[in-house]
């Protein structure tokens, strides 16, 4: 499993960085984002690729697990 850090980036900066870490094809991503906008749209192109994704949040970060 992959995990990227995306605390502090505003889009669409963390989507360019799981649409880079997909290429790879791997089954399963963890991401960790610090907004609303950057949690709905990296969870908007992950379930375009075919990801099933589930957030959870604590003190305002949003961990998306991505899995296909």
């Amino acid at each position: 499993m992959e995990k990227l850090d995306a605390r502090g980036l505003s889009c669409p900066e963390p989507v360019i960085m799981i649409r880079k870490a997909m290429m790879a094809k791997a089954a399963r991503y963890e991401m960790i984002v610090d907004n609303i906008a950057s949690k709905e749209n990296v969870t908007r192109y992950a379930q375009h690729q075919g990801y099933a994704v589930s957030a959870a949040e604590r003190d305002g970060e949003y961990t998306l697990t991505m899995t296909k």
